[in-house]
């Protein structure tokens, strides 16, 4: 077996054998095996071990075994005590997901301080098999089915390849003890259910389970770096953003093949679903302004390109401006603010900057987001006219509405940032001093 965990790591690539490494041992058979086969092959390494405080007693024996362990094998020992219930009540996580949370950080802050090069674990192919029937369950993408990878950064696997018959063997010939964790034969999680009640079943069919889905992975991972290499340029084809938006144009999509897949993956910073991606490709060919949301995002279809803003952008308030302020920043833009003589200025037709007549100012100004009803009366004209016919006319996606702000002077708007100047604050040949206010990016 020495040979077969060997030769897995060199295939790999996962590690040089000058390299140190942490191993991450819980005292579960696993682990322990680790620690054999790493003092076998002749690696540096030290033993790592974390306290969640969920089995009061059991833990505490536990970390005495793997600190005698450590003591065994003539290596240095690391220890951690967590709070664990505390830090998933305070993040909302479930247990055993604050639990990863918390012993990945302490792993890498660990080996970065210590000067280590690799954290390893003692995943094997059983886990590999467990993980991608998991994700099958609850619904997945590619991503989901290339199970365990065998090196993440610093993170190493390098007993991938065994299954768990091969650990019994390798304790049975070693004499090796162990500790056993009696929440591993529970079937209350979803992952001991597998295993305990899936798995064993699916072995009927397939003795070699194991070993087809490790093959089925690996085909899988090569896969999904052809997936990603094409998305990749697709991407850099379809995707442009600004302070405001994020813009994914819909036309070097048209000959793409598996559209709800490649826009899934497309989406996937954004966390759109897989369900919501599949209501927007029926959308594509209907009217502009439909909407869909993400936990973190909204995105709106409009003609020819979908839009993508956070869902909480612009959402701050009222932004008073007081006279003499220079600069203020309201939400995620920011806003620069001049005085200027009439006859030393010379005026900008930018639709960012707003040149207003000092006199017909009444401070404090106030900056809010616009609201329905709102109206001004747009530069050269005399009538008045609503902002939000003013934002349909210019076409504006529903979701970059509502980031509009105005500006308000008194019970006056003065001008609709970044798009249009009242007529009423307009610089005349009567003008004596500007106030300049430029919308710049943040």
């Amino acid at each position: 077996m020495l040979e077969k965990v060997s030769g897995f790591i060199q295939s790999h690539q996962l590690c040089q054998p000058e390299s140190k490494l942490l191993a991450a041992v819980s005292g579960g058979i696993d682990s322990v095996v680790l620690c054999e086969l790493l003092y076998q092959l002749n690696y540096t390494f030290a033993i790592v071990h974390c306290n969640f405080g969920l089995r009061a007693e059991d833990a505490e024996a536990d970390q005495l075994f793997v600190k005698k362990l450590a003591k065994k094998y003539q290596v240095p020992f690391f220890t951690e005590n967590f709070n664990t219930r505390a830090f998933a009540e305070q993040e909302k996580l479930s247990l055993q997901m604050a639990a990863r949370t918390l012993r990945y950080a302490w792993f890498e802050q660990l080996r970065h301080q210590e000067g280590y090069d690799f954290i390893a674990t003692a995943h094997h192919s059983n886990d590999t098999t467990e993980t991608i029937l998991l994700h099958l369950t609850r619904g997945t993408g590619i991503a989901g089915l290339h199970g365990i990878p065998a090196k993440n950064g610093h993170l190493i696997r390098p007993m991938l390849a065994l299954t768990k018959d091969d650990i019994y063997d390798f304790v049975t010939s070693r004499k090796l003890i162990w500790r056993e964790d009696v929440s591993n034969q529970t079937t209350k999680y979803q992952r001991n259910k597998i295993r305990h009640e899936v798995i064993p079943v699916l072995k009927e069919i397939n003795p070699n389970l194991e070993e087809t889905m490790l093959h089925t992975a690996e085909r899988v991972s090569h896969a999904e770096a052809i997936v990603a290499a094409y998305i990749g340029q697709l991407r850099t084809q379809c995707i442009s953003q600004t302070q405001e938006a994020t813009y994914l144009s819909l036309a070097p999509l048209q000959q793409a093949t598996g559209l709800p897949v490649v826009l899934h993956e497309l989406l996937r910073p954004f966390n759109f679903s897989y369900t919501v991606v599949l209501e927007l490709v029926e959308a594509l060919d209907g009217m502009p302004g439909k909407q869909f949301f993400s936990p973190t995002h909204t995105l709106v279809k409009d003609r020819a390109q979908l839009v993508i803003t956070p869902r909480n952008l612009g959402s701050f308030g009222s932004i008073m401006i007081n006279e003499g302020d220079t600069e203020v920043t309201a939400g995620n833009m920011h806003f620069s603010i001049r005085y200027v003589d009439a006859d030393q200025y010379k005026l900008s037709t930018r639709p960012q900057v707003a040149a207003l007549d000092a006199e017909q100012l009444h401070f404090p100004l106030r900056l809010r987001a616009w609201q329905e009803g709102d109206w001004f009366v747009p530069l050269g004209m005399n009538g008045k006219k609503k902002i939000s016919d003013l934002l349909i006319d210019k076409k504006i996606p529903a979701n970059l509405k509502q980031q509009t702000l105005v500006l308000v002077s008194d019970q006056s708007i003065a001008w609709v940032a970044g798009q249009r100047l009242d007529n009423r604050f307009k610089v005349t040949e009567k003008t004596q001093k500007v106030v300049e206010i430029t919308l710049l990016k943040s």
